[in-house]
């Protein structure tokens, strides 16, 4: 049975920083000096540092998440989709399938590609190929390298805001709790959005998929929403956003270009 995609949910985004008296308590100052350090760490993060946190990110996310097995009905498809594609622009890839019913997919800094099995249930293959291209696109274009370094910018303010309390959680908790809100659940600029919808449109090409199927997989993504829970990702990203309309058809005219 298909469940909900598991992810540590800390809420990081929009908190402020107050002075404020503590009674009762000394402030911390090991750990304030320290979560600067990870502040001015997480400015410089480098691509090595952004790989192996990706790393890092991917295992736990692999070890709380059902993976299908190659033998089954999803892996044997996932293998007939992807399995000739073993690099993209320099990036060596490996795929994988969570058996949950979340429709949705996202790539990380290490190549690791996953799908949701919600996803493979209401689109076509062309279709989700189309949104791996376009999730892929995502790290070529280094949106999910800046979308993990303002997680780990997060992750370091949540240690510094906690100076004063007597029990902190680890800092690689907080990473990998702000890693899962800003790399599964957070949203893309509109241009960085156009930009992977771009890529997959050219990733399709390449493999000798429709270039429709960017489009197609948008429609599809955009008709799904209007059915879905109130606060749900589906939700927030396509239902009457009017942008989503730009976005198809960017995605047609951009397809058009290859099918001349």
């Amino acid at each position: 049975m298909k469940r909900k995609i598991v992810m540590i949910a800390f809420v990081l985004l929009g908190m402020g920083m107050t002075a404020s008296a503590q009674f009762g308590k000394k402030i911390n100052l090991g750990k304030v000096l320290q979560a600067g350090k990870d502040v001015v760490s997480a400015v410089t993060l480098s691509d090595v540092d952004i790989v192996n946190m990706s790393k890092e990110y991917m295992e736990w996310m692999d070890a709380h998440n059902p993976l299908t097995k190659p033998d089954s009905e999803y892996g044997k498809r996932l293998e007939k989709l992807t399995g000739h594609i073993k690099e993209v622009d320099g990036l060596k890839l490996n795929f994988g399938v969570y058996e949950v019913v979340d429709v949705n997919a996202f790539a990380c800094g290490d190549g690791s590609v996953r799908i949701c099995a919600g996803l493979m249930d209401v689109m076509t293959d062309e279709e989700v190929m189309a949104v791996v291209g376009h999730e892929i696109g995502h790290v070529i274009h280094t949106d999910s390298k800046d979308a993990m370094k303002n997680a780990y910018l997060r992750s370091a303010v949540k240690n510094a805001a906690g100076a004063t309390s007597n029990k902190v959680a680890k800092l690689t908790d907080s990473e990998l709790g702000a890693m899962a809100e800003a790399l599964a659940g957070a949203q893309y600029s509109q241009k960085q959005e156009s930009e992977a919808d771009d890529y997959g449109v050219e990733f399709c090409v390449k493999h000798g998929i429709d270039p429709y199927a960017m489009a197609n997989s948008l429609t599809k993504l955009s008709e799904l929403s209007k059915d879905a829970p109130q606060a749900s990702y589906l939700q927030k990203m396509f239902s009457s956003h009017p942008d989503t309309v730009k976005r198809i058809e960017r995605a047609k005219a951009k397809a058009a270009t290859y099918a001349k």
